[in-house]
């Protein structure tokens, strides 16, 4: 493996460079569908590929970029804006100039916003530039129509079970970009077992491949150490992902603090290194219920703002909606009553089991169940003040108390 392979992640390196070595989406790219065409052809109409993630939408633009005889532009939604499409379009009337036609490959389009994605619309008409967009959500709601109706939309579907099987096999023989010099040997069974697990996603599969066959310095993989590598394979996502891990504690913490000022500073470096602003956002409303809940029962209508807001009209323009949530969450009153509460509950749940629903609050559609006695001597709250004193919880959970 060369110095340059050597720090990627498993899943970028295992990227096929032609159709040929593409598993599944025979539906799209199989013999004589018109994708393939179009690739083999460099005759590419612009278009939305639209499937969920780890089904092979940035691998076929990286084939396209491999096989096309056009100059090739990559960017992401996440980190890019207006500023990067103006430099681009430049580029791309040079290149037009010089008889050369210009691809543009959007991830995540549907993280761009109207004025982002108007911004596209006159030069993909005019044939500037082909741009190929992809995204996990359905175009139709997150994609302008306008532009929409100026691509041809490709669907991918969720990878089989063989197609993951296939990935790995391919992967573990590799040895200029995959796991193949480690000599790893896995039984059928076991590779029917990641492909199951990753739900079709490749990426996932690699991720914890990956992770299984560093943990076992290069020895043998065994189930447990694959449901291992399943919970933990987030690390492998980038090449920062313990710091990435470090950073997203350090903001949820700084939080908890109250430290407005050290929840700023930690925000800036997670926005400013790339990350996805959705991701920080939702970790606010989960921050939202775990540390403040009730103290403050607004903080969660601040943190999905913030989240709708991120989702409306995406970076750089929504850093300020993530800077006004976490100050708010840092100023905050804290209680995590209800975070305890639930994991209370919880234990209780797994201490116990399934304990029966006390026969006066069941249900009771059916003259069987009245017959055994569901619902009998239920007190209607409102026909008591909501002053009724009857049990709610199990008879084994009988006065046991969460809040």
């Amino acid at each position: 493996m060369n110095a340059q392979n050597k720090h990627k992640p498993l899943a970028d390196r295992m990227r096929p460079e032609s159709l040929a070595g593409f598993f599944g989406q025979e539906d799209i790219i199989g013999k004589g569908k018109l994708l393939r065409q179009a690739i083999n052809s460099d005759k590419l109409p612009s278009m939305i590929f639209w499937g969920p993630p780890g089904s092979g939408k940035t691998t076929l633009g990286f084939i396209i970029a491999q096989q096309t005889k056009s100059k090739f532009k990559e960017i992401s939604a996440t980190t890019s804006g207006l500023k990067d499409l103006r430099e681009i379009i430049q580029e791309a009337k040079e290149n037009q100039r010089l008889g050369e036609q210009t691809i543009l490959f959007i991830d995540e389009i549907h993280r761009w916003n109207k004025k982002q994605q108007d911004a596209l619309l006159s030069h993909v008409e005019k044939g500037l530039i082909t741009l190929i967009g992809a995204t996990t959500e359905n175009p139709s709601f997150e994609v302008r129509g306008a532009l929409l109706s100026r691509c041809q939309i490709f669907v991918l579907k969720q990878l089989e079970k063989d197609h993951i099987v296939k990935i790995i096999k391919s992967t573990l023989s590799n040895k200029q970009k995959g796991l193949g010099s480690l000599n790893i040997k896995i039984t059928k069974k076991l590779a029917n077992t990641i492909a199951l697990m990753s739900n079709g996603d490749a990426r996932r599969a690699l991720n914890a491949l990956e992770y299984a066959a560093v943990s076992s310095g290069g020895k043998k993989i065994t189930l447990e150490l694959i449901k291992e590598a399943f919970q933990k394979s987030h690390l492998f996502y980038d090449k920062d992902g313990e710091e990435h891990y470090n950073i997203i504690s350090a903001l949820h913490k700084s939080m908890r603090g109250s430290d407005a000022n050290a929840s700023l500073y930690w925000l800036a470096r997670m926005l400013e290194a790339g990350e996805d602003p959705l991701y920080i956002a939702r970790r606010i409303v989960r921050f939202a219920s775990e540390d403040i809940g009730l103290a403050n029962s607004r903080a969660l209508e601040q943190a999905v703002a913030a989240y709708r807001a991120c989702h409306f009209i995406g970076m750089p323009e929504c850093n300020v909606n993530l800077a006004q949530a976490v100050v708010y969450m840092a100023k905050c009153k804290k209680s995590n009553a209800l975070y305890e509460a639930y994991n209370n509950a919880a234990e209780d749940v797994k201490k116990h089991g399934n304990l029966p629903v006390p026969l006066h609050i069941r249900n009771a559609p059916t003259q069987l169940m009245k017959d055994l006695k569901y619902g009998k001597d239920y007190k209607y709250s409102p026909d008591h003040d909501y002053k009724e004193e009857q049990d709610y919880l199990p008879k084994k959970l009988k006065k046991r108390r969460y809040l």
